[in-house]
């Protein structure tokens, strides 16, 4: 490794980082990890702190789970790379697709086509959902409806499907066709309705006022996350995603749920989907599927959605899409390691009960300290703190305390995630009931500067 005083003068000078403005990340320049061990990371100046941001939703398993290190290492040695473009295949992605078909067997889900990660998984999704009404002859069916603080990627599909103008307002005009309805935000939303259950009637009614506007004959699928995530850590009431998925049934619509964020435990349960009792048309999921080791994806397909395509006699069933690293036999071989782990540890219930503490812990500092105007969680290891400068008002906190606060947590030794004015918590699933201890302490710590 090239020097730290190379490393420093060269920070945020060579490469522009996601999610960031150029500028004010060269003269902030992050912190550099350099090391990860168990559920902490290592900067470049010796502070170890605890990855309450779990890598970004995705180190399910911490960053020292040596089967899945393992497994790629022999892979890599065995193959480390073949196309799976029609024409040839890979020992690893068969097994894999076998594994996830019987993982996901309570959702229907029979097929996987793999992507390189989650904005891919969406695009694959929002293309098949359309070529499957084609191949039905309603060529008609082509608008997808979603929810407004929904976050789907960052490709043109996803984009235009993403309910925040922050990951949409620099790149309009976007895909044409794409609606938003209002999310079941509970302390944010147009009905003035903080009740949830309520609040998730009237979205659902939102959801048909759209479909019978548009015409039920021209929507492809509604997209949605189960629990929203990068748009604010958004739980809706048990009723909502049900009554989703009846609406879509009702009229002939898919149901495409992006468990990204959801899939494989962070909820609770073993999907977000799972979690409401919901059995949708498409699943795309990333992240967890190799839990940040290595880049992958898959949107999985539906039983009866995958008989059409395969029953087809025509042309109309071809599937003229893919990417170079759809299938990587590594990244295939790095999927079956974490999917056995995942099980093996059984994460999904350490999530629960690690939620519930957290989500506990997060409401007593809420009763605290004034700036934190809302608390979202409740359902696993998703939670968020909303800081505001004024709680009657719900006026968001400025950026300079929001900054303040974060870094006065990553001083106390953790690591949590800021967007906008909030911040969010979703540390790998393996933390114990200690290190949850340690996070709220730190979220004390920097609440104080407030």
């Amino acid at each position: 490794m090239l020097d730290s005083n190379f490393l420093r003068e060269n920070n945020a000078r060579h490469s522009w980082q996601p999610m960031g403005h150029p500028g004010e990340c060269r003269d902030n320049p992050p912190p550099v990890i350099v090391e990860a061990e168990g559920n902490r990371i290592r900067d470049l100046d010796g502070r170890q702190t605890l990855d309450a941001v779990g890598g970004l939703w995705n180190v399910n398993l911490g960053f020292s789970c040596e089967p899945v290190k393992r497994a790629i290492s022999d892979q890599l040695a065995r193959l480390p790379y073949y196309s799976t473009f029609r024409g040839t295949t890979n020992d690893k992605v068969i097994e894999l697709g076998y594994a996830l078909r019987e993982f996901f067997a309570e959702e229907d889900m029979g097929r996987a086509f793999f992507t390189s990660g989650g904005s891919d998984s969406v695009e694959t999704a929002l293309r098949l959902a359309r070529q499957y009404h084609r191949i039905r002859g309603e060529t008609g069916r082509y608008k997808f409806i979603s929810l407004r603080n929904a976050y789907h990627g960052t490709h043109f599909g996803g984009s235009s499907v993403n309910g925040g103008y922050r990951f949409r307002e620099s790149y309009e005009p976007l895909l044409p066709g794409c609606f938003h309805i209002p999310a079941p935000y509970c302390y944010r939303n147009p009905f003035d309705e903080s009740d949830p259950e309520k609040l998730a009637a009237k979205c659902a009614a939102a959801l048909i006022s759209e479909i019978e506007f548009q015409k039920p004959s021209t929507i492809a699928a509604f997209i949605m996350e189960p629990v929203l995530g990068a748009g604010g850590v958004i739980p809706p009431h048990r009723s909502f995603m049900p009554a989703v998925r009846e609406i879509c049934s009702a009229h002939g619509i898919l149901l495409i749920a992006d468990e990204v964020i959801t899939g494989f435990g962070r909820t609770g349960s073993w999907s977000g989907s799972r979690h409401w009792g919901v059995k949708p048309d498409i699943m795309t999921i990333a992240k967890a599927i190799t839990c940040g080791y290595f880049p992958f994806g898959a949107a999985m397909i539906s039983e009866s959605m995958a008989e059409i395509f395969e029953s087809d006699k025509t042309e109309a069933g071809f599937i003229g899409h893919g990417y170079t690293y759809s299938g990587h036999p590594v990244g295939a071989a790095a999927g079956i390691a974490c999917l056995e782990e995942t099980v093996r540890l059984n994460v999904k219930d350490n999530a629960a009960a690690r939620g519930d503490q957290l989500f506990a812990g997060i409401k007593a500092l809420k009763e605290k300290y004034p700036v934190v105007g809302d608390v979202r969680g409740g359902h696993g290891l998703m939670l968020a703190l909303e800081l505001v400068s004024d709680r009657t008002a719900k006026t968001p906190a400025d950026k300079a305390t929001v900054e303040r606060i974060h870094a006065r947590v990553y001083e106390a030794g953790v690591m949590v995630r800021l967007s906008g004015h909030n911040l969010f918590l979703s540390p790998p699933l393996v933390i114990t009931e200690a290190e949850a201890d340690e996070i709220l302490a730190a979220l004390d710590a920097g609440l104080a500067v407030a």
